[in-house]
C-alpha cells in the first residue's frame, strides 16, 4: 500500500495555494452573485484541464427548498458603515462588516448590550449588541423596536466575523432593522464602557439588494465510468474565506488536474467531483441530480490547510458513522500517517510533522447528508483555526504543509481503491478492522458495533472485490421519513411547539450528531440494541434525552416508530 503514496509526487500544493488565492476574491455568501461566479471560473479551469463539468443551476430566494433546507434569500451587500467609540468600520475594509442577509437600513442612538434576560426590556429605541444566538436574537430585537443590530463572537479578536442570518422570505415580513458585525476586541470596549455607566452612541448604514432569486450552482465532474469514488467540497463562505473554505475547493481542483491524467481502463473506480454550497447545494444534488448507487464513498474537504502555529489547527480525520462503516476511513489513515511522518526518533521510529488524530462521526459538513443516505464518507479537516468565519480568514494564514499531507493522502487513498490488489486491500481491511474493534472494546463491550462492522464490510467487498463481512438481516425499530439535516429552523416550519424544545435538547452539538447516527442505526436495528450501539460508538450518551428527541420527531412527522 505504501507505493501509492509515492505515486502522489504529482500532486502540486503551489497550485492549490494559487487557488485558494483565486477563490479568495469572491465573496462566495450564499443567495449572492459572487457565489455562482466563483463556480464559473472553477468551471473554466476544468475545461481547460480536458474535463467536461456539468454547471447545475437550481435557485436561492427565500422559498424553494431542498430535503430539510429552505433557502435563504436571494441577497447582495452594496456597502456598510458603523461609527463607535471614534471607529469607523466599513465594507471597504471587509464585506463581513454587513451581517449575511440584513436588510437595508439606517441608524442612530444608544448601544445596549444584551446578555441577561432581564436586559432586554430596555432595547426599545436602541442599538443591540449581542454576542451568541444572534439569529433568534436579532428576531427578538426586531419584534422589540429596536433600532439596529451589532453582533460580535467571542474568540475573533481584532477579526470582523462572519454571521449569517439566512432570512427565508417569510423572514422579511418580521427582519427589518439593519444587522453588522464588529470585533470582539470592539464590542468589549462597548460593554465596558456600558458597564462603568457610561453611555456609548453609535451610528450605522447598511445597503444591500435583495432580489428575486439567485442561482445556486452545482457543478459536477467525472473521470472514467462507475462506480465512483465523489470528492467533494463546499465553495460557499463569505470573502476571504481561504480556509474555509477555498482550500478544501481549490484541493479539489488540483485533485480533478492529476486523476484526469492518472486513470485509466484498469481502474477499479471511476471519479466524481463536486463542487457546491454547504449543505443547500449537496441536499439539491441528491434530491435533484444523483444516481447514489453509483458512488462507493465520499471524501468531504472541508478547511484542509489550517496551520498548527499560525491558527492552533490539528489535523482531523472524521471517520464514518459505525452505521455506515468502511474501510475508506482506515485508508485515509493509513495514509495520513504515511504522509505525515518527518524524521526518526532516537530508536529509529517515525515522527509525525503535524498533530493528527482521527475522531468517531461528528457533524458539521457536507459529509453528514452522504452519510445520511447510506454512503460512507469522511472528512479531513484542519481544527480548530482561530480565524474560522473572521475577516482574517486570509490566504497568508494557510499552511502549504498541511495542503501537501492531506492531498497527498486523498490521493494515494483514491489510488490505493482504485488500483490496489484484492489480496492487499483484504489484508488492510481485515487489519483495520481489528484496530477499530480494539479501540472501541478497550472501554465497554463492541458486540453490536462486530454486526455493524461486518455489514459494513460485507458492502466494501461488493464495491473493492474482497471477500470480507456479511449481511444481517436488519430488524428497524424506525423510518427516517424526512431524511436530512435536522434543526431547530427546521421542526419550527414543521411544528413552532415543537421546536423550542427541540433546540434546548440540541444544545450541545454532541447531542445533535448522536441523534442523527441513532436515526441511522435504528433503520439497521431495534431500539435497544440501537441505543447501545451508538454507546459503544461513543461511551456516554445521554439516553433521555435522546428518547425525548426522538418522540419529538415522531410528533413532527420525521421519523415513523414501527
Amino acid at each position: 500500500m505504501r507505493r501509492f503514496l509515492k505515486e502522489t509526487e504529482v500532486f502540486d500544493p503551489d497550485r492549490v495555494l494559487h487557488y485558494i488565492a483565486e477563490i479568495s476574491q469572491f465573496h462566495r455568501i450564499q443567495g449572492s452573485k459572487e457565489l455562482p461566479e466563483a463556480v464559473r471560473f472553477i468551471m473554466e479551469e476544468l475545461r481547460i484541464w480536458g474535463l467536461n463539468p456539468v454547471l447545475h443551476e437550481e435557485i436561492y430566494d427565500g422559498e424553494a427548498s431542498y430535503l430539510t433546507f429552505r433557502t435563504p434569500i436571494a441577497w447582495d451587500p452594496v456597502r456598510g458603515r458603523v461609527e463607535v467609540l471614534g471607529r469607523t468600520l466599513t465594507t471597504g475594509q471587509t464585506p463581513l462588516v454587513v451581517m449575511a442577509h440584513s436588510p437595508s437600513g439606517r441608524a442612530e442612538g444608544e448601544v445596549v448590550h444584551v446578555f441577561r434576560e432581564d436586559d432586554w426590556e430596555n432595547v426599545e429605541g436602541k442599538i443591540v449588541l449581542a454576542g451568541r444566538d444572534w439569529r433568534d436574537a436579532y428576531r427578538r430585537v426586531n419584534e422589540a423596536g429596536a433600532r439596529a443590530f451589532i453582533a460580535y463572537r467571542e474568540g475573533t479578536g481584532n477579526a470582523v466575523p462572519y454571521i449569517g442570518l439566512f432570512l427565508t422570505r417569510d423572514d422579511l415580513e418580521w427582519a427589518k432593522i439593519p444587522a453588522v458585525a464588529v470585533p470582539e476586541s470592539l464590542a468589549k470596549d462597548i460593554i465596558g464602557k456600558l458597564n462603568s455607566g457610561e453611555k456609548v452612541e453609535a451610528k450605522i448604514e447598511v445597503e444591500t439588494q435583495i432580489n428575486e432569486l439567485q442561482v445556486l450552482p452545482i457543478l459536477y465532474a467525472e473521470i472514467g465510468r462507475p462506480p465512483f469514488i465523489l470528492f467533494t467540497a463546499h465553495i460557499c463562505h463569505p470573502k476571504p474565506g481561504a480556509n474555509d473554505n477555498a482550500s478544501g475547493s481549490a484541493m479539489l481542483m488540483e485533485l480533478a488536474r492529476v486523476l484526469s491524467k492518472l486513470y485509466d481502463d484498469s481502474f477499479r473506480f471511476g471519479f466524481a467531483f463536486l463542487w457546491i454550497p454547504e449543505y443547500y447545494g449537496t441536499a439539491a444534488f441528491i434530491e435533484r441530480y444523483a444516481d447514489l448507487g453509483k458512488y462507493y464513498t465520499v471524501i468531504n474537504l472541508d478547511m484542509v490547510a489550517g496551520s498548527p502555529d499560525r491558527s492552533g489547527s490539528t489535523v482531523m480525520l472524521v471517520r464514518t458513522p459505525l452505521s455506515r462503516f468502511s474501510v475508506v476511513s482506515g485508508v485515509l489513515e493509513y495514509f495520513l500517517e504515511l504522509a505525515n511522518e518527518s524524521g526518526r526518533s532516537f530508536s529509529g521510529s517515525p515522527l509525525p510533522k503535524l498533530r493528527l488524530k482521527s475522531f468517531p462521526y461528528k457533524m458539521g459538513s457536507d459529509h453528514d447528508i452522504f452519510n445520511f443516505f447510506g454512503i460512507p464518507s469522511v472528512m479531513p479537516i484542519t481544527w480548530p483555526d482561530r480565524f474560522y468565519h473572521s475577516s482574517e480568514d486570509t490566504v497568508d494564514k494557510v499552511s502549504r504543509e498541511t495542503i501537501e499531507i492531506i492531498g497527498r493522502a486523498v490521493l494515494a487513498t483514491a489510488l490505493a481503491l482504485a488500483k490496489g490488489e484484492r489480496a492487499e486491500l483484504q489484508r488492510f481491511a481485515r487489519g483495520y478492522t481489528m484496530k477499530y474493534l480494539g479501540e472501541l472494546s478497550r472501554e465497554r463491550d463492541a458486540e453490536e458495533a462486530e454486526r455493524l462492522v461486518m455489514i459494513g464490510l460485507s458492502r466494501d467487498s461488493e464495491f473493492l472485490g474482497i471477500e470480507s463481512g456479511h449481511r444481517f438481516e436488519a430488524e428497524p425499530w424506525l423510518v427516517w421519513e424526512r431524511r436530512g439535516v435536522i434543526s431547530e429552523r427546521f421542526i419550527r416550519e414543521r411544528d413552532g411547539k415543537l421546536a423550542g424544545e427541540f433546540k434546548e435538547l440540541t444544545r450541545d452539538r454532541k447531542v445533535l450528531a448522536q441523534l442523527h447516527e441513532l436515526l441511522m442505526l435504528g433503520e439497521l436495528l431495534p431500539k435497544e440494541r440501537a441505543f447501545e450501539a451508538l454507546r459503544e460508538e461513543y461511551g456516554e450518551i445521554d439516553e433521555e434525552k435522546l428518547e425525548k428527541l426522538v418522540s419529538l420527531l415522531e410528533k413532527g412527522g420525521v421519523v415513523r416508530i414501527i
